[in-house]
């Protein structure tokens, strides 16, 4: 399993919401390319980065910004969301050495374009989840559809997506622990593997996680808790390491 840090781009500095509101953001860093650094010399092996202002935009805002994180480790696999809704979007961002691209909202009201995405860039497309009482959320959680998130999964069952983020909106950012249940439950869903999202705040959490990670759940995306330093990246990987083996 693996420990993902979150590096949320907000005006081109690396900052984290509460509950994904933009409104009440707080600013970690104005140097994202270090805030990278920082994670990779803690031996993560993936970054996850979220456009804010692109998952309520519609398309790219810190593009720039990405591709310099990008440049910079070459060698490091990275996921990106936020604002991906067209395949030349896709296709710019794997041409900047992007790992994954993580489709949220287009995915929800356009499950084909998720079929597109599968065939145009195998092994690249990530679904992105979030969930608010396990219906699935749109348009940086803005919006709250009547969709079940573990349903939804279901439809891409067999595309060839490569993992599910799954983030509790009520948790995340809240530092008040990860939703294991639901977590389980959408791993559950489906065949397709399951990265934890929202909620992560110290060792006790990554523990549950791994615990059941082998009920489908490869990845942590933590956030708040390594910024604030309730939980140590290096300590969260090896751990995963010894128990996930």
């Amino acid at each position: 399993m693996l420990i993902i840090p979150a590096i949320d781009l907000k005006d081109g500095q690396c900052v984290r919401l509460r509950q994904g509101l933009m409104e009440d953001s707080t600013v970690f860093s104005d140097d994202p390319v270090a805030m990278a650094t920082q994670w990779v010399e803690a031996g993560t092996r993936r970054l996850h980065l979220v456009d804010l202002n692109g998952a309520f935009a519609g398309e790219p805002v810190n593009g720039e910004v990405v591709r310099a994180i990008a440049k910079a480790y070459p060698q490091l696999p990275i996921q990106i969301g936020g604002g991906i809704r067209s395949l030349e979007t896709i296709e710019a961002y794997v041409k900047a050495g992007v790992s994954y691209v993580i489709i949220g909202t287009k995915a929800v009201r356009e499950p084909d374009f998720v079929t597109e995405a599968c065939q145009a860039f195998p092994g690249r497309v990530i679904v992105g989840l979030d969930a608010k009482n396990g219906l699935v959320a749109t348009d940086g959680w803005a919006e709250v559809s009547d969709v079940q998130a573990t349903d939804l999964a279901k439809q891409f069952d067999a595309l060839g997506v490569s993992a599910i983020v799954y983030t509790d909106i009520a948790r995340d950012g809240m530092m008040q622990g990860v939703n294991v249940e639901a977590t389980v439950q959408m791993a559950q869903a489906s065949s397709i593997p399951v990265i934890a999202s929202g909620g992560i705040t110290n060792m006790e959490d990554i523990k549950a996680l791994a615990a059941v990670s082998s009920k489908g759940i490869c990845g942590a995306i933590t956030g708040r808790a390594i910024y604030e330093g309730t939980l140590d990246v290096r300590e969260a990987q090896a751990y995963c390491d010894e128990v996930c083996a």
